[in-house]
C-alpha cells in the first residue's frame, strides 16, 4: 500500500538535504583556483567585494523566489535577527581568514580546519542537540583529535588558522540550524548587516587604494563575479543544515577539504610535513570509522533512507 502523503516529506527531505550539501562542498572545495586568480587584491578587499556583490545576487534570487515576505518577517522578529547579526559576523571572519589562507600560500593550513570542522559539528550536535554518538563513532573524535594534537607539535606556525576556521564555521553553522528562517533570506539579512560596512570600505579605497570599480577589466569582472561563487555555496549549506542532522552534514564536509588538500598539494606545491601527514592521516581514519558506524544505521532504517 501508498505511503499516505503525511508519511512522505522526511524521505523528500533527506533526499535534498544530501544533494545540497554535496553541491555546497563540491564548490566550496574547488573554490582555491578562484581566489588563486585575484591574489594581487588584498583579503579583505575581496571579502568586502564578496558582500556588496552578493547584496545584487541575492536580490535577484529573492525576487526570483518570491520571498520578499521571508525577508521581512526575518528582520521583524527580534531574536531572528539578533541570531544572524551574529551569523553575519561569524561568516566574514570565516571568509576573511579562508582568502587570507589561500593567498599566502596557507592552503593545506586552511583544508585541515574544514576537516576538523565536521568533528566540531560532531560534538556540537552531541552536546549542545541531544544528538546520540555511539561509541565507534567518539572513537573516530578520539582519533582526530590525536591527529591535531600531533600538528600542534610539527606545524604549530598555521595551526591558529586551521582552528580559526574551524571554531569560525561550525559555529556559524548550529546558530543557521537553530535559527527560524529559511537559507535564502537569513543569507540575505546576513549580508545586508554586512554590506553598509563592505561599501563604506570599499568607496575609500580599502587596503589596496583602489576604488571601489576602478580595478582592471579582468580583476573587476573576477570580483564582481564573487557575488555568485559565494552565495551559491552558502545557500546550498544553509538549506543542508536545516534538512540533515548536524552530524550527518559534518561528514559531508569532509569533500570540500578533500578537494583543497589536492590542490594544495598537486597543483600549488605546497610543502607536505610528516606533522601533516599524520594529522591527516588521523582525520582520514577516523572519518572512515565513523562512516563504517553509519552503516548499520541506514540498513536498520531501510527503504526510508534508501530513498532519502
Amino acid at each position: 500500500m501508498n505511503a499516505s502523503p503525511a508519511e512522505r516529506p522526511a524521505p523528500q527531505l533527506s533526499r535534498s538535504g544530501l544533494a545540497y550539501g554535496l553541491a555546497a562542498y563540491g564548490l566550496w572545495g574547488v573554490m582555491p583556483i578562484y581566489f588563486k586568480q585575484i591574489a594581487d587584491v588584498p583579503a579583505v578587499d575581496i571579502v568586502a567585494h564578496r558582500i556588496v556583490w552578493s547584496v545584487v545576487v541575492l536580490a535577484a534570487f529573492l525576487t526570483l523566489a518570491r520571498a520578499w515576505g521571508e525577508l521581512r518577517r526575518a528582520v521583524a522578529a527580534p531574536r531572528t535577527l539578533a541570531l544572524l547579526a551574529l551569523t553575519a559576523v561569524l561568516i566574514a571572519a570565516n571568509w576573511l581568514l579562508y582568502v587570507y589562507a589561500i593567498n599566502n600560500g596557507h592552503i593545506l593550513a586552511g583544508s585541515l580546519g574544514y576537516y576538523l570542522n565536521p568533528l566540531a559539528n560532531i560534538l556540537l550536535g552531541r552536546f549542545l542537540l541531544g544528538e546520540h554518538l555511539t561509541r565507534r563513532q567518539w572513537w573516530a573524535v578520539a582519533l582526530a583529535a590525536a591527529g591535531v594534537a600531533v600538528l600542534a607539535t610539527g606545524a604549530l606556525d598555521t595551526l591558529w588558522i586551521s582552528l580559526l576556521l574551524c571554531f569560525s564555521f561550525a559555529s556559524y553553522g548550529l546558530l543557521r540550524k537553530v535559527a527560524p528562517v529559511e537559507s535564502l533570506a537569513g543569507l540575505s539579512v546576513e549580508t545586508g548587516l554586512l554590506a553598509p560596512f563592505a561599501l563604506f570600505w570599499l568607496l575609500l579605497g580599502g587596503a589596496s587604494g583602489v576604488a571601489l570599480l576602478a580595478h582592471p577589466q579582468p580583476t573587476m569582472a573576477m570580483l564582481a563575479a564573487a557575488g555568485l561563487i559565494s552565495t551559491v555555496p552558502l545557500l546550498c549549506f544553509t538549506a543542508a543544515a536545516r534538512r540533515l542532522p548536524y552530524s550527518t552534514v559534518g561528514m559531508l564536509q569532509f569533500l570540500a577539504p578533500t578537494l583543497q588538500f589536492a590542490l594544495a598539494v598537486f597543483v600549488y606545491g605546497e610543502p607536505l610535513t610528516t606533522a601533516h601527514l599524520v594529522a591527516f592521516a588521523a582525520i582520514w581514519a577516523a572519518l572512515g570509522l565513523y562512516a563504517s558506524s553509519l552503516v548499520p544505521q541506514r540498513r536498520e532504517a531501510g527503504p526510508e533512507l534508501a530513498e532519502g
